[in-house]
């Protein structure tokens, strides 16, 4: 096997991997969204295109009973896929509305699109009839160009399909290049200018080929720069199809990294989250469950369930509030205080762990005292988060249930007896000493 034809099989490996990958959002993302659809219409056309590229299967197919039979799937599956990626360029600059100025390059956009859809359809006819009957297919071909060099009919076939290919590559490439120079999101820019990049080289593979095949017909060159000539463009086309697969999941992979650490939240908090959530079971949407089966709750997205757990959280410490005295504070913040000075290597306290081991400490404390039966009565001191956003909350949130972990229960039980022998005359606040709550005297 030649490095060729080994990088055949890694570009083909790759293309499928980026098919794979986002078909789940083509297949059951919003039906409006034509988008995903087609991009992964392209994708897969590719996957499909380069596999019929690969050593083992073109010559699988070209010796079959249809001669060449790679050659005619590998063409069909491209055009496709090259409407795919049109369809793609004109579905990403949205709706405008009726009477409204369109800019020119989106007008441009669509009109190439609409000719597109016609004009693949006569190439696959135009195609499949030149394929049939004008294209010398006596004997099987490995390398279908630099076997056919020479041959007026495999010129016209090829011909064909690289007018129409070079012509939506051209496309690609402009389009694609306005893009990218007014991306605004550096991870976009980058894959736009990969996949722009990818479209110029498919542009130069075209005209080459197509010359070539030209030149070739007037005079046949030697074997040996016929098959140098196409092994030379097929590494050009690899390198393309390089640059488009990873150009087109750059943003993606964004996304998937936005998802990830959504995700980690999620593991972070779920504990305190169920705990709080069982001491309150009328707080939540649905009864918790597992991390597994919250992690796939699918019909919700991450980040709105995310936000929702936040506040279920901030609600469950505002209702534990009526449950503990002042004093559980002082005792929570001394309890944090001497955990973070013997865990310190110079002696000190660590104040980035103490804020949240003190909120831990006061949680574990406080759902002790609500689980052992206390009546519920005036709400007790805390202190008061500063967190600018939603996402310095979740972070903060984050921070509290990993230090939550490490607070053994019997710990908080001690933290919150500490807390209630302290409080033998009135609260910080002015209020009596805790007691049940006249309603509930009643």
């Amino acid at each position: 096997m030649t490095p060729l034809d080994l990088a055949g099989y890694l570009i083909a490996a790759l293309m499928t991997a980026v098919a794979l990958w986002r078909m789940p959002a083509a297949l059951w993302g919003d039906e409006e969204d034509k988008r995903r659809r087609a991009l992964w219409g392209c994708y897969a056309g590719f996957a499909v295109a380069l596999w019929t590229k690969t050593r083992a299967v073109r010559i699988a197919l070209n010796d079959s009973a249809v001669t060449d039979l790679a050659v005619l799937i590998k063409h069909y599956t491209a055009t496709i896929a090259i409407l795919a990626i049109l369809s793609y360029i004109v579905a990403i600059y949205g709706q405008y509305p009726d009477g409204g100025t369109v800019p020119r390059h989106v007008r441009f956009a669509r009109t190439v699109q609409q000719v597109a859809a016609k004009a693949s359809i006569a190439t696959l006819v135009l195609l499949t009839v030149l394929f049939f009957t004008v294209v010398d297919r006596s004997v099987p071909s490995d390398r279908f160009v630099a076997d056919h060099a020479g041959q007026w009919g495999a010129t016209l076939y090829m011909s064909v399909f690289y007018l129409y290919l070079g012509a939506a590559s051209a496309v690609c490439a402009y389009q694609w290049a306005l893009a990218t120079a007014g991306a605004g999101l550096r991870h976009l820019r980058i894959g736009l200018g990969m996949m722009t990049f990818a479209m110029f080289i498919g542009v130069g593979y075209t005209v080459s080929r197509t010359l070539f095949l030209w030149v070739s017909a007037v005079d046949t060159p030697s074997e040996s720069f016929a098959l140098r000539f196409d092994e030379i463009t097929e590494a050009a086309q690899v390198v393309l199809f390089a640059f488009f697969a990873v150009g087109a999941s750059i943003p993606a992979l964004s996304k998937g990294r936005r998802r990830a650490k959504l995700w980690r939240a999620q593991a972070g908090l779920h504990g305190l989250w169920r705990e709080l959530m069982t001491a309150f079971p009328e707080q939540p949407f649905d009864p918790p469950a597992s991390l597994a089966r919250e992690l796939t709750r699918f019909g919700t997205p991450a980040d709105l369930r995310i936000d929702r757990w936040a506040a279920d959280i901030a609600d469950a410490v505002e209702k534990l509030r009526h449950y503990v005295p002042d004093t559980l504070l002082p005792a929570a913040k001394s309890a944090a205080g001497s955990n973070s000075t013997d865990s310190s290597t110079d002696g000190s306290a660590d104040s980035e762990k103490a804020g949240p081991l003190t909120e831990a400490y006061w949680i574990k404390a406080a759902l002790t005292a609500k689980n052992s039966g206390t009546p519920a009565s005036t709400a007790a001191a805390v202190e008061a988060q500063h967190a600018t956003d939603q996402d310095g909350e979740v972070a903060w949130l984050v921070r509290v249930a990993t230090a939550y972990r490490t607070v053994p229960q019997d710990r908080a039980a001690q933290v919150l007896a500490a807390a209630l022998s302290a409080d033998t005359g009135p609260s910080t606040a002015g209020a009596a000493p805790r007691t049940a709550s006249t309603e509930e005297t009643a």
